[in-house]
């Protein structure tokens, strides 16, 4: 019989975010992620060659086009959670607003687990910094949960193998 690989599910997933000057191992569990898409640019390249072409084969001059790789973007990451007491999240981004935006870029990762805890699944992203954070409208007498959301832009965003 093959084994086929197991799918993985969203039941059991975090984004770990190690920040400066936090005392926790892990700076965030997040509910959702979004946005894990990277695009590579193509460039159409059109010239002439001189090859001949035509009915009878006297036109000269047939244009080639060449698509080639050109720059690869990445998608911010929206990172969504039930609203904690931690303000680890608010003074990332508070510490970009005061112009330290250089200093706050962060490296992190999301992994996946399957249902044993163990890590099956790791993307990897580079140089993040956070540009936009929201809480969800308070209702008191509401009885959902509050969520916090922040929009995360990274330079690079690769997955890599689980050892």
């Amino acid at each position: 019989m093959t084994d086929f690989p197991e799918i993985l599910t969203n039941s059991r997933f975090y984004l770990e975010l190690k920040l400066a000057g936090s005392q926790e191992p892990v700076d965030g569990y997040f509910m959702e992620c979004q946005g894990f898409k990277t695009t590579q640019q193509v460039i159409e390249i059109s010239e002439v060659t001189p090859q001949t072409w035509g009915k009878a084969g006297n036109a000269s001059g047939r244009i080639v086009r060449t698509k080639i790789p050109g720059s690869v973007t990445y998608s911010n990451l929206v990172l969504r959670r039930g609203l904690t007491i931690s303000m680890t999240m608010w003074n990332w981004l508070a510490n970009v607003q005061e112009g330290n935006w250089g200093e706050q870029r962060r490296d992190g990762s999301l992994v996946i687990y399957n249902q044993a805890a163990e890590e099956k699944f790791r993307l990897e992203f580079k140089n993040a910094w956070p540009n936009s954070y929201t809480i969800s409208d308070v209702q008191a007498a509401g009885s959902d949960h509050e969520i916090e959301e922040i929009e995360v832009v990274v330079e690079e965003l690769k997955r890599v193998p689980v050892s």
